[in-house]
This record gives C-alpha cells, sequence and structure tokens, in this order.
C-alpha cells in the first residue's frame, strides 16, 4: 500500500481547492422541549418547546465537511420561496458559499425535516418537502451556470437525496460538461437505478445502497466483488468506492485487482455523517493530485476520525493531518479551538445530549483531579474540560506555574476515558467562553458554595446549572509542589 505516500501526504492542498456541489439541499429542524404530562385530547406526550435549532442536511452536509476542510464550494439546487428557502440561502452564505446556483421555485417546499426532542429522546420527525423532479428549463438553467462554474473548479460532487433535482437529464447534461472540461465528477447515489450516472467518474454507494442497486446481497468479497462489477456495468464509471463500516472500504476499478482499505480500530461513537465525510475527502484529495487509491485511504482515516467523535459529522485539516502524522488519536479528536467547539456542542444538543463542562488548571493531575472528571462524567453525556492557558495559570498560581505547559495538559487530560472534548481558555475571557460552550451543567470542586464560583450566574441566565463536586482526597497541585519542595530543602 502507498503508506508513505498517504503519510506524506499535505492536507492543506485542499485549501486551493474549488468544489461544484449539485444536489439536494435540506435545513434540518430541531424543536428541544420538555415533557410532563399526557394531553388530554390523545394519549400522547405535550412537549413544551424551549428552543429551536437547524443546520444544514442533504448536500448541505456535503458543504459542511468541503468547507471544514478547507475548500471553496458553490452549489447548484433548488428551494422553495418561503423562510426555510431563506434560511438555507443564509446558512450556506454564512460559510462563505457561492450560492448563485441556488434556484427560487415559488410554491415549492425547501426540505426541512423537523425532529421534535423532549426528555433528551426524539419523539417525532416532520418531513416538509418536495420530490417534484425539477423541469427541463430548471435544467437548462443548471446547466448554463455549471458551465460558467465547472471550468474554475477541480471537482464535481453530485448529492443526490431523491427530491428531486438529480434527474437522468441533469445528470446526462453534467456529465457531458464534466468530460467536456476534463474534471473529476463522483457521484454520492440514491435509489435503485444507477443508469442515471452513467459516464461519472466516481460513484460511493455504502454497502446497503450497492446491495439493492445491484441486485446481490453482499455477504462476502465474492458477493461484494459481483455486486461492483454489475454497478460498473449500469454506470460505466471509472472507478466505484463502497463503503463497508466497520470492515473499511473497497475501491473497484475496470480490468484492476479490487484495493481494500481496512477501517482502524477504534471506539465508534456515531457514524451520522460519515458517508459526507468519505466523499468529500475522496474528493479533495483527488483534486489536490492523489491517486484513487491514496484518495481512498485518506477518506477511510477521515471516517475514523468523524465516527469516533461524538455526533459530529466533519473532520478538519488538522485533525486530518495529526492522524497522518501518527499522533494519539484522543488528542487529534479531542482538542478542540473554541469556533470548533462551538460547532460541535451545536450539532451535540440538537441530538438531545447534555453538555457537562468543568474548567481548570489542571497542573500536576492527581487523585483530587481524577475524581472531579470521574464525576462530572456521570452528569451528562459530553464532558467538556477547559483548560487554563500557561498566563491563566502564571496569573492565579503566582511565579513558577504552571509546571506543566499547556499542550502538555491537553494531551494528558485528552488522555482520559472519560472526556470528550479539551479545550484551552483565558481566564479573563471565561465569560465570552460560557456563552459559546452553553453548558447544562458547570462542575467545580473544592468547598465552594455554587454562589462562589465564577462564572454562575451567567450559566444560570443560559439555563444550565452549577453543580460542586466535593474532593476525594486532600491533595492539590500546590501542596504536592510544595512537598516536593521541600524535601529538596
Amino acid at each position: 500500500m502507498e503508506s508513505e505516500t498517504i503519510h506524506s501526504f499535505d492536507v492543506s492542498l485542499f485549501s486551493s481547492c474549488r468544489v461544484l456541489v449539485v444536489g439536494d439541499m435540506m435545513i434540518d429542524e430541531y424543536l428541544w422541549g420538555e415533557v410532563s404530562r399526557i394531553s388530554p385530547e390523545a394519549p400522547v406526550q405535550v412537549v413544551e418547546v424551549k428552543n429551536t435549532t437547524s443546520t444544514l442536511g442533504g448536500a448541505g452536509n456535503v458543504v459542511n465537511n468541503l468547507t471544514a476542510l478547507g475548500a471553496k464550494v458553490c452549489v447548484a439546487g433548488v428551494m422553495g420561496d418561503g423562510k426555510a428557502g431563506a434560511e438555507l440561502n443564509r446558512k450556506l452564505s454564512a460559510l462563505g458559499v457561492n450560492t448563485e446556483g441556488l434556484l427560487v421555485e415559488a410554491g415549492r417546499a425547501t426540505t426541512r425535516k423537523t425532529r421534535v426532542i423532549g426528555a433528551n429522546q426524539q419523539i417525532l420527525r416532520i418531513d416538509r418537502e418536495s420530490k417534484k423532479d425539477i423541469t427541463p428549463e430548471q435544467v437548462q438553467i443548471f446547466c448554463g451556470f455549471a458551465q460558467r462554474q465547472i471550468p474554475q473548479c477541480d471537482l464535481v460532487i453530485v448529492s443526490d437525496y431523491g427530491k428531486g433535482v438529480v434527474t437522468p437529464l441533469l445528470m446526462e447534461r453534467l456529465v457531458e460538461i464534466c468530460k467536456e472540461a476534463q474534471k473529476t465528477l463522483i457521484v454520492d447515489p440514491k435509489g435503485m437505478d444507477y443508469s442515471k450516472y452513467r459516464g461519472v467518474t466516481a460513484i460511493t454507494p455504502n454497502k446497503k445502497e450497492a446491495s439493492l442497486a445491484s441486485g446481490v446481497e453482499i455477504t462476502d468479497q465474492t458477493s461484494l466483488e459481483k455486486a461492483a462489477a454489475r454497478i460498473l456495468e449500469t454506470t460505466g464509471a471509472e472507478n466505484i468506492l463502497i463503503t463497508l463500516g466497520k470492515d473499511g472500504m473497497a475501491l473497484f476499478s475496470p480490468g484492476q485487482e479490487p484495493f481494500r482499505v481496512h477501517a482502524q480500530a477504534r471506539q465508534v461513537f456515531d457514524v451520522s455523517g460519515a458517508g459526507d465525510t468519505v466523499i468529500s475527502v475522496l474528493g479533495l484529495s483527488l483534486a489536490a493530485g492523489a491517486s484513487y487509491k491514496t484518495a481512498a485511504t485518506l477518506a477511510n482515516t477521515a471516517a475514523g476520525i468523524v465516527v469516533a467523535k461524538v455526533g459530529t459529522a466533519t473532520v478538519t485539516q488538522a485533525e486530518l493531518t495529526a492522524q497522518l502524522q501518527d499522533q494519539p488519536a484522543s488528542f487529534q479528536t479531542k482538542f478542540k479551538s473554541l469556533d470548533e467547539l462551538r460547532e460541535t456542542l451545536e450539532n451535540l444538543r440538537r441530538q438531545g445530549k447534555k453538555i457537562v463542562l468543568t474548567n481548570g488548571c489542571f497542573d500536576l493531575l492527581h487523585e483530587g483531579h481524577i475524581n472531579l472528571l470521574e464525576q462530572s462524567r456521570k452528569m451528562g453525556d459530553v464532558l467538556v474540560v477547559a483548560v487554563d492557558d500557561d498566563e491563566s495559570v502564571r496569573k492565579v498560581k503566582g511565579p513558577g506555574r504552571p509546571i506543566i505547559r499547556e499542550r502538555e495538559r491537553v494531551k494528558i487530560i485528552s488522555a482520559m476515558n472519560g472526556v470528550d472534548f479539551v479545550t484551552v481558555f483565558s481566564t479573563p475571557k471565561l465569560g465570552d467562553f460560557i456563552r459559546a460552550i452553553r453548558p447544562d451543567i458547570l462542575t467545580k470542586g473544592g468547598n465552594y458554595r455554587p454562589d462562589e464560583v465564577y462564572g454562575h450566574e451567567l450559566v444560570e441566565e443560559l439555563g444550565g446549572r452549577v453543580v460542586l463536586v466535593p474532593d476525594a482526597a486532600d491533595v492539590s497541585s500546590t501542596r504536592i509542589i510544595q512537598d516536593i519542595r521541600n524535601l529538596r530543602e
């Protein structure tokens, strides 16, 4: 395998890539509430809505992945003329995406999936959408946009969710335009009839999708190869990458031996969005000059990072680089900048996860710290540990502190099993930090009263609460350091 190429691959090349994403753009909406009674009108729960959040879904999640990896993106799709369409446009524009290819169709429902969540459980999903195929006239408009954009792009990704944008006529025209411009066209397919994708460069079904489209139940290597051969014959694609979950991926090309990429052994928290990560990294790697084998291996590596996260569906350049350089997995997946953490936690809240935050110096980890982290983890679904930066520790603890610098302290905390995310903050900016994190629970060790904890008012104002964790032992970093000094004297 091309291991040396993989480890030396320059992920920063993604930032120079420009991608056109064509497909079904959606809004994923979440209604968060509390359940305290049954309706007197029918035997159903009454959800008292407390908060509403939304994010990009469908092809929009591919856009999320591409922009997180540094690529420049333009999109082509259709939306309605209502509030959901305007929100879709705003969210894409906020990512710096060129939205000139988004058509507004009067009376059409912008696909919106609303999930009602009460008591941290999804109670109901409401879909508002149109599956009506776009018209030949709209196809002509899309193709005009594509002809203007594709010569400037390195890659075209089609994300088909079966909502009417990716019609056979549109695919036929996109294939022609991409071939004329000599551009890579890869497709994340939908449905059972793959003939409409004929002529694409690559197609990326998962195991279930490949089984349904080929009519072959995939149970072993032989049936896998048979399914791939049928899809290659149907589509005339140059490559097919079938994702196999815990079994990794398999790359097939006509006339070549299958190439298997095995998944790395790691704890899986959430597989949602992994397919969008795969097609994004595969495409960007090809656009950056990688071979298909290298691109598939990079995509597999990125998918491994994503599924090891709690509920997130994107990977950053820094995380992928860290993995390629064999940095500890815990560090690459857990350490986050504040901006990255804000987005990650927003995704987790949409899934009903309870966020617990604890903060401190964590200089010379000891039994008291371990107790704080263990007890904090039991109070919610996700534990975020905020580590004071070196300057903050110096101001609080005095000259000669910290003993352990912030990067090393982050690595040590990241190695703890119960910790989900670690970040670094400056004590004077704790207020801004709490606003960004919006914890459900803020924990603190020691013999404080809740009203003595710095930031407690803001936590409560944002709907959270402060919980104190009694010290398990009479121990502190300061005392340990003083004991060492006394021994030296």
